[in-house]
């Protein structure tokens, strides 16, 4: 895994290690579960739901790049930049905007 000096130039790898639809779609979910289990910590009060949270938001991702893509997380070496790029990725699914961050991601890359 390259060294980035910035966040916009790991996005641009971390959308390459995302290439397989169902890679993202479990990531979709693992931060599905990451937000819910926030919500269920201000809700109850209960921390428990962090931890919850986590294992849920990086067993879908993790299970997504070990089993499906067949790459190494980007969370082992870049753990803050990988969290940031998982919201990134879904907010950018979310408002239809990912294709066209892909596309500038794979033509910087080449």
């Amino acid at each position: 895994m390259p060294r980035h000096p910035a966040y916009s130039a790991f996005f641009d790898f971390y959308l390459s290690e995302h290439s397989v639809p169902l890679t993202r779609a479990l990531h979709y979910i693992g931060s599905t579960c990451g937000i819910a289990a926030l919500v269920a910590v201000v809700w109850t009060g209960n921390p428990v739901w962090i931890l919850a949270g986590l294992v849920a938001g990086y067993g879908f991702a993790w299970i997504g790049h070990f089993f499906v893509e067949h790459n190494r997380p980007a969370t082992f070496k870049y753990p803050l930049w990988s969290l940031m790029g998982d919201y990134h990725m879904f907010f950018l699914w979310l408002t239809g905007q990912l294709g066209k961050r892909r596309a500038l991601a794979a033509e910087r890359l080449s």
